[in-house]
């Protein structure tokens, strides 16, 4: 009887210890899903709350655009180019979204800040504008107007190959104070801003310049012809009066006081220039030709000088 005795706490023991460990078990074991073994970490369950809705896109804006001259407010028909820029409210490069070259542009934008931005040739207007809803039309004005420049001698046109036009702002005592644009072409419409430009024409490639001050009104275009009193010299060195011309000839035209205007090489080499007096040296296989010339102008002709009239 006391062996039986010793023998039921331990039963009693192993029951208990199976009974825990089976409570244990029940309590790792998921919900919905298989028993997991002892010590084992479940599964994470994905949150609904971690999936945002899907958001509704922005609805797109449509922004007319259209430019006037300042005063008159005539609207500008053509020679606008326009950009649209993100305002970023920075002093950082704004990003372009949207260009047009039509006269009346229509720009479909998100919701946003922008800057409308046109230009006619050298003149520019811009404008910060806020899209949120509905449509917009924008206008801009422009003070701006054009010049059309041509170059004659006397009432002859002087041809458009022959001349250029090189535009300045003039500044405190200087005319040339800021160069706008050079080598513009004869008949080419100039756009600019409204204000008072220093005109140089040049004809040909020497000394026939003429300088004028010009003004350019808003909405208009200003036409100037700019008189030049200069001719074109062929410059020869013959044996006779007529004669053939010798190839190769270096010629320097000079003022008397020696300063260069002009250096050409070639047997009959044409140079313009404004009128007055020159002289004319002519090199070939090392002998050194001169000869005293006048130009006057609107008289186109051949300047020759003799070899026997230099020994």
């Amino acid at each position: 009887m006391t062996f039986l005795n010793t023998r039921l706490p331990i039963l009693l023991l192993l029951t208990s210890l199976t009974t825990a460990t089976a409570s244990a078990q029940t309590l790792t074991q998921p919900l919905g899903g298989s028993p997991q073994p002892f010590g084992q970490t479940p599964p994470s369950v994905p949150s609904l709350s971690q999936t945002p809705p899907p958001s509704l896109p922005l609805k797109q804006v449509s922004v007319s655009a259209s430019a006037v001259f300042s005063e008159s407010n005539e609207p500008i028909r053509s020679g606008l180019i326009w950009r649209v820029f993100e305002d970023r409210g920075d002093t950082s490069h704004p990003n372009i979204v949207a260009r047009s070259g039509s006269p009346t542009p229509s720009f479909t934008l998100a919701p946003g800040n922008y800057i409308v931005h046109v230009t006619y040739g050298f003149a520019s207007a811009s404008k910060r504008i806020s899209v949120q809803s509905g449509n917009l039309n924008e206008r801009l004005v422009v003070s701006a107007g054009a010049l059309k420049l041509r170059g004659a001698v006397g009432e002859t046109p002087i041809p458009a190959n022959r001349m250029s036009f090189s535009i300045y702002v003039p500044e405190a005592q200087n005319s040339e104070g800021k160069l706008v644009i050079a080598n513009a072409k004869q008949n080419e419409m100039i756009r600019l801003p409204e204000g008072t430009y220093h005109v140089v024409s040049t004809y040909g490639d020497a000394n026939a310049i003429m300088r004028s001050d010009l003004k350019v009104e808003a909405g208009k275009v200003t036409e100037a012809t700019l008189n030049h009193r200069a001719a074109t010299m062929t410059l020869k060195l013959v044996a006779s009066e007529g004669g053939e011309a010798f190839a190769g000839t270096a010629f320097s035209v000079l003022t008397p006081g020696g300063d260069v205007i002009r250096e050409a090489i070639g047997a009959f080499p044409s140079v313009t220039l404004a009128e007055g007096e020159y002289v004319l040296i002519a090199r070939h296989e090392g002998k050194v030709y001169t000869k005293d010339f006048k130009v006057e102008s609107g008289l186109d002709r051949d300047v020759e000088v003799l070899v026997t009239d230099n020994p």
